[in-house]
């Protein structure tokens, strides 16, 4: 089964620290203290994440975390660029309720620079209304947000309006490897009951070439 792994690795920032607990030579096994941001890296949110609900990142039933995903590839020729419902072609016609949908946009590029976080392409309130009328279950992005992180009210509405429909959001996926046109996916975040987001194992099975 060809499975690739779309997660982007942690290293160290101020997001993640991993810092020795225990050491092979004094203690006899080799552990660690780790310090993590919950929407660092690679991660999902929670309704919890913006307010719309008390509901946590262990609320999402294990079925929804396995889905169907349309793959679609987006050119992103400029700075915080504002994606439309039009930017995924004919997939606006072919995604049934309860599919998922992958944004192709090769922003992993630019992971570790601060024009990753500040000049991601965003997700335009038509977007995501469209995805609240196509019932879509996981959204999965390669930026670090579905918004504009440096403009509070921009990235508390987009995330409400996605949120507040039950569509799950997963955030700072790599895509370096992935290709097709749809996907199978397994996205799996760390089982923090009652948390507001979570890093997240994104897994992707390419179904159509």
């Amino acid at each position: 089964m060809n499975w690739i792994d779309c997660t982007i690795p942690f290293t160290a920032s101020a997001n993640f620290s991993a810092t020795p607990a225990k050491t092979l030579a004094q203690d006899g096994w080799n552990a660690s203290t780790i310090s993590l941001y919950s929407h660092a890296g690679t991660h999902m949110d929670a309704p919890k994440h913006f307010g719309v609900n008390e509901k946590g990142i262990d609320s999402y039933p294990t079925h929804r975390l396995m889905t169907m995903a349309w793959v679609v590839q987006i050119d992103i020729s400029g700075r915080s660029q504002l994606l439309q419902p039009e930017d995924i072609g004919a997939v606006q016609q072919l995604l049934q309720p309860g599919d998922s949908l992958l944004l192709q946009t090769g922003w992993h590029k630019h992971a570790g620079t601060a024009y990753y976080r500040d000049a991601l392409p965003r997700i335009s309130e038509a977007f995501a209304q469209w995805m609240v009328e196509a019932k879509l279950n996981m959204l999965l992005v390669e930026p670090p947000s579905v918004a504009d992180v440096n403009n509070l009210e921009e990235v508390t509405r987009i995330h409400k309006i996605l949120l507040g429909a039950d569509i799950i959001i997963v955030e700072g996926i790599t895509t370096a490897n992935l290709h097709g046109t749809k996907a199978n996916i397994i996205a799996l975040p760390l089982l923090w009951q009652g948390g507001d987001g979570a890093p997240t194992r994104v897994l992707a099975q390419p179904i159509e070439p």
